[in-house]
């Protein structure tokens, strides 16, 4: 398979009824795959979701039951292309629900899944409170799933302000960075365009970050403007704030010219951290 190929986000608002998103999404994945894409990246719950509050409740099911794998396999079989199911919500054995991550393949078997490492609970003001861990069960994990065009680490949503997991997978061989997300109007407006390019140009990776728009219910709002990032930090592709699906051309190539320039992966230090009574002796 050919070093260049393209890739795209999906980008929708989800309702709490799976089935009225699986209809959307699939027929969004059908037409990016369309317009040319071999890899199709959908955000965070893409497959439902509902906020009460401070609390996520996401679609829900046991993995074996779950109705949205079967479908995407099937899509990811029938249009030949790989498929990353940015997050859907599976119940964890504690009672609460993994926010997980799925890599299909265009055999339609999965190949790699992900449990959302870091929970996002904050206090925004204003009265935005989000409270993920009351509900959502973190994992532990940080995965590089492996694919045509070399290795994809994976992220959700929240984990993007967390540079050191994006270290790690870049050091494991990711070459490609996926953060689907469902990242909140506010903290949106100020900073995913930042966050996204920085861990590309931190990394030398492309990041590619299907993120849901516009108004949940229970009243949360979504940014959307679902981003594909060049190694370089340039913005390819930007999904705006509707629904529909963006694409851009990844070239692998980029990859290693970006390290080549600035070789950063190679370049890390081990350091001791001086507390200040030390510091200043």
């Amino acid at each position: 398979m050919t070093d260049v190929f393209k890739a795209a986000c999906i980008q929708n608002c989800a309702v709490p009824d799976v089935q009225k998103n699986l209809a959307v999404t699939r027929d969004l994945t059908r037409a990016a795959a369309g317009d040319g894409a071999s890899l199709i990246c959908l955000p965070e719950y893409f497959s439902g979701l509902d906020t009460d509050g401070s609390k996520i409740y996401p679609a829900a099911f046991l993995e074996a039951e779950h109705p949205v794998i079967p479908a995407f396999a099937e899509e990811a079989r029938t249009l030949g292309v790989w498929i990353v199911l940015g997050s859907l919500g599976v119940t964890a054995s504690d009672g609460r629900i993994n926010n997980r991550g799925y890599v299909i393949d265009p055999a339609g078997q999965v190949r790699a899944r992900y449990n959302k490492i870091h929970m996002f609970d904050v206090n925004l003001g204003e009265g935005k409170v989000y409270q993920e861990s009351a509900t959502i069960a973190p994992g532990d994990e940080a995965v590089v799933a492996q694919t045509p065009w070399g290795g994809l680490g994976l992220s959700i949503c929240y984990d993007l302000r967390f540079a050191a997991l994006y270290r790690a997978l870049a050091q494991a061989g990711a070459t490609m960075l996926t953060v689907p997300a469902a990242f909140t109007k506010m903290t949106g407006e100020a900073h995913w365009h930042v966050l996204n390019r920085a861990r590309a140009i931190e990394n030398g990776c492309f990041v590619i970050s299907p993120c849901q728009y516009g108004t949940l219910s229970g009243g949360s709002q979504c940014f959307g403007h679902s981003l594909i990032v060049d190694p370089w930090g340039q913005v390819l592709a930007d999904g705006g704030d509707d629904e529909g699906y963006i694409v851009a051309d990844i070239d692998i190539a980029e990859v290693d010219k970006a390290r080549g320039r600035i070789p950063a992966l190679t370049h890390d230090r081990p350091f001791s951290l001086l507390q200040p009574a030390q510091a200043a002796e």
